[in-house]
């Protein structure tokens, strides 16, 4: 029955997930984590950093890393989980697939008509705010920690988030650098 479920959850999150694999990304943490009880607030926080951090789309790596985990978790053999990442993939592209198939002919055609223009100006803050939820869904406890609990670590975690926002941002430092001299950062400062 996972699988199904698995299939249906993550077919429609690839149907309203509009903003890319970041806008999806607060689609797919409430669906494996708040509906489905899948996956652990600190699993998914794990799934969205591997995701980053591997090659590809995150929004297709972190259905992959979902599936698989979502499906181990449930009591599922390895091959099973396998299966279960797939299914997300698999689940997740479909939409997109389909729709681009049914619709590039008649999107070149019409494209530059006033409705289509008007359809994408209004798709682009809900975008922005898919991205703003996706942000703030990482910000719990797990990924900043609390003044009560870690004071240290709090302060540590939201100075790097300011200093790579600044970095990126404001110097244009490369994102990919900018990750890596954090990691180093939170290596040197946390341990």
């Amino acid at each position: 029955m996972i699988f199904l479920y698995l299939f249906l959850t993550f077919f429609e999150i690839g149907l309203f997930g509009f903003g890319g694999g970041y806008g999806m990304l607060s689609l797919i943490q409430n669906e494996t984590v708040e509906h489905w009880h899948w996956l652990s607030s600190a699993e998914f926080t794990d799934i969205v950093a591997v995701s980053q951090m591997t090659p590809g789309p995150i929004g297709i790596n972190s259905a992959t890393y979902c599936g698989y985990t979502a499906v181990k978790n449930a009591g599922f053999s390895m091959p099973m989980a396998i299966l279960g990442s797939a299914t997300a993939t698999f689940a997740l592209v479909l939409p997109s697939l389909i729709l681009m198939i049914l619709i590039s002919k008649m999107f070149m055609k019409y494209m530059h008509t006033r409705t289509i223009e008007s359809i994408f100006t209004g798709l682009r803050p809900a975008v922005v705010g898919l991205l703003a939820a996706a942000t703030l869904l990482l910000m719990t406890p797990e990924n900043f920690s609390t003044p009560k609990e870690d004071l240290w670590q709090f302060c540590i975690s939201c100075f790097l988030f300011a200093a790579a926002f600044y970095g990126v941002k404001v110097m244009k430092i490369n994102p990919i650098r900018m990750i890596l001299y954090c990691a180093v950062a939170g290596l040197m400062l946390l341990y």
